[in-house]
Formats: structure tokens, sequence, C-alpha cells
């Protein structure tokens, strides 16, 4: 049985949270695609050095940023994080024809995620 919220109950994409899960969801869907595709599209200057790199760290820092404002654990958010910038570039190595796992990936990949971190932290306070 299903609770019917009140008459006067804001609808639920204005709820706390409801929001904060949708952002996440994005987040997470943009992480998947930029991980797992089995190429990147040219966008933009390809030949900018560390470009991959800021992606990595971005991805990475929004995920962490949404699970965090989302009300997930920290600890689950954060070891998600750290296994999934590993197990990303394995996977990316190993199955994904046209490319290749990189160690300074992971390294973005944690940047990222204490970005994130922090981030959440800062705005948490305000």
């Amino acid at each position: 049985m299903t609770a019917t919220p009140p008459p006067d109950a804001p609808p639920a994409a204005a709820r706390p949270g409801t929001r904060a899960r949708i952002l996440l969801g994005v987040a997470v869907a943009l992480q998947l695609l930029v991980l797992y595709a089995p190429r990147l599209p040219d966008v933009g200057p390809t030949d900018v050095p560390g470009l991959d790199k800021l992606g990595h760290a971005v991805v990475f820092a929004a995920v962490t940023l949404t699970g965090l404002r989302a009300g997930l654990r920290p600890g689950l958010v954060i070891g998600f994080g750290l296994a999934h910038a590993v197990v990303s570039e394995v996977l990316q190595h190993a199955v994904l024809p046209g490319r290749s796992g990189d160690p300074f990936d992971v390294l973005a990949d944690v940047v990222g995620v204490a970005l994130g971190l922090i981030l959440a932290r800062r705005i948490a306070r305000t």
C-alpha cells in the first residue's frame, strides 16, 4: 500500500532531495558515457594538453558532489568513486576497442572524487 501525500504537499520535483537525486542520475549517466563509450566524439580542440584528465576529474567530481548532496553515505560515495576509478580503466583497456587504460586517468578520477567531497562540504556549510 502506497501512502498518498497530503493535498498541500509540494509536488515530487519540489521536495527536498528529489532534485539532488535527479542530478545524481544525470551525473552518473554522463560519467558512464564518458568512460565507456567505445570512442569519444571529437568535440572541440582535441590537442589541448590535459583536457582528457580534466574531463575525468569533472565527471568524478560531479558524481561525488551529487551523490553526497542526494544524501548517500559518504563512505559509499567515496568508496564507489575510488573503486570505479580503477575498474573503469581496467575495463577500457581490456574490453573496449579503441580505448586504453591510463594510470594518469585514475589519478585524475581520484582528484575528482576529492574535489567533489570538498565542494559538498563547502556547500553544506553555507
